[in-house]
Parts: C-alpha cells; structure tokens; sequence
C-alpha cells in the first residue's frame, strides 16, 4: 500500500476514474453533487461513467481521506480536502524520500523541467533561504 504522507494515513490516488473526479473537484472549487460531479468527469471522457460509479468512486475517496462531504438535503456534497498545490507537493516530496541520495535526483529534476519552472524553483528556494529581517 502506498502512503501518500508520513502519518497522514492517505492512500495514493489510483486510477483514471479518481483522477479526473480529484481534477475536477479541483477546478470546480466547490462542493459538488454527485450529478454536477458525473457531468464534469463525463465531459472530458470518451467512456462514461455511472452514477453510481461516480459516487463508489468518490466515497473510496472519502474514505482515503482525499475528499470530505456534507449533506445537502438528501444527497452529498464533495470537496477534496487539500488543494491541488497541496497534494502534488507532498507527491513529490514522497517520491524524492525514496531515496537517501538526493542530490542527483535533484538534479535530474531540475535538467528535465522547463527553464521557466527553473527560474521559479530558484526564486522560491532564494526567498526560503533569505533571512529575515528583524522587526523594530
């Protein structure tokens, strides 16, 4: 079983169906019903999925802890519990706690991504580092 955090008790996202459910939850940046859902993951799909398909597949997230849900009426609302940003950070992370040499990953990572994202990763990294002033 693969986690996706140390102690959060995530589970990885595993296949296309929670995918584009997680993607498009993501984009809504809303609580969804399980309808508003099936139509988002339908649309961009050549196959598509059932209702009933679409709501066992955003429950196991639920329980994955990848969304939460409220009740609205007689139905449910999902929303993913981080953001994106959020959880494409912390894969990341995970698969560079792979191994215990760092350094060339790093750099292997940094030749295969745009110079763009380069420059970017770069400003962070100075900002991170940079020291703080004092307050008077």
């Amino acid at each position: 079983m693969v986690r996706t955090g140390e102690g959060d008790g995530q589970v990885a996202i595993a296949g296309p169906l929670e995918r584009a459910i997680m993607e498009a939850l993501w984009d809504a940046q809303k609580p969804l019903l399980i309808r508003e859902l099936m139509e988002k993951v339908n649309a961009g799909s050549a196959k598509r999925s059932a209702y009933t398909t679409v709501q066992t597949v955003a429950d196991r997230l639920v329980q994955k802890g990848f969304l939460s849900r409220t009740a609205d009426r007689n139905a449910w609302r999902y929303a993913p519990t981080r953001s994106r940003e959020d959880h494409v950070a912390q894969v990341m992370a995970e698969a560079l706690a792979q191994t215990t040499d760092r350094g060339p990953v790093l750099a292997r990572f940094v030749e295969t991504i745009d110079p763009q994202d380069a420059h970017r990763l770069l400003v962070e990294l100075a900002q991170r580092s940079a020291p703080t002033e004092p307050r008077s």
